[in-house]
């Protein structure tokens, strides 16, 4: 949230300024108006992303994005129709209340939609609680590799290569699919096609203007423009 609140201020300020602009400036009272329910909507669906919605969630773009869209719907609507209630002095009848409702659920969801889509962020997971159950992808390590501490996994075409204190090996899966199962090891996506766990890195440094991790095998990982940077202020390098 701290990253993107200058980013949502100005995205509040712009829309219903450029809005008033559109209807010939004639009424900047709507415009006070269109701010406050942007900035309504986008502190909400910030809280919601962040403490509401799961975390394996997120990696399924339409499960977050209509959990959002429904959370960012109450207080909006109900901010709108209160201020058709008490400013404009309209009558908020079920049909009122309904065409509101649909019409803010239905911007919201295009919205939540749209920030999935350009979003690029790393995958955390996280260490588990002392009386949890160890992470179900240890089962599917093959058996030469049981007992192992998972340094990365890797994408190769349709499969995983597995980077451990045991070696390598491959295994059938996707990516996306294994970041799921990894969470209760610290970890990240540092790339489209690693995860990496935290404890396995031994170094860091940059190569023709990028960041490499290097890991414990000596296996070195690429990090994405796209996600050095939440990488770099979670002390990661």
């Amino acid at each position: 949230m701290r990253t993107a609140a200058w980013r949502i201020a100005l995205m509040c300020l712009a829309i219903p300024l450029v809005m008033t602009i559109g209807d010939g400036g004639r009424d900047w009272e709507n415009s006070a108006e269109w701010f406050g329910e942007c900035a309504l909507g986008a502190v909400s669906g910030l809280a919601t992303a962040r403490w509401i919605v799961p975390v394996s969630w997120h990696r399924r773009a339409w499960a977050g994005s209509l959990l959002i869209a429904v959370v960012v719907t109450v207080p909006v609507a109900a901010f709108v129709i209160a201020l058709h209630v008490f400013i404009h002095h309209q009558t908020a009848n079920l049909a009122a209340v309904s065409q509101v409702t649909s019409s803010v659920f239905g911007v919201a969801l295009v919205m939540v939609g749209l920030a999935y889509l350009v979003r690029r962020v790393p995958i955390h997971t996280h260490v588990a609680a002392p009386d949890a159950p160890p992470p179900k992808f240890l089962e599917r390590l093959p058996s030469k590799l049981r007992g192992a501490k998972i340094y990365a996994v890797e994408a190769e075409d349709h499969y995983l290569r597995l980077h451990t204190s045991l070696g390598q090996d491959l295994i059938l899966m996707r990516l996306s699919d294994a970041i799921a199962e990894l969470e209760g090891i610290e970890g990240a996506q540092t790339h489209r096609s690693w995860w990496v766990a935290r404890e396995a890195v031994t170094g860091a440094e940059r190569l023709d203007g990028r960041a490499v991790l290097t890991l414990r095998d000596g296996a070195e990982v690429p990090v994405s423009r796209g996600f050095a940077r939440e990488l770099r202020a979670a002390g990661w390098f």
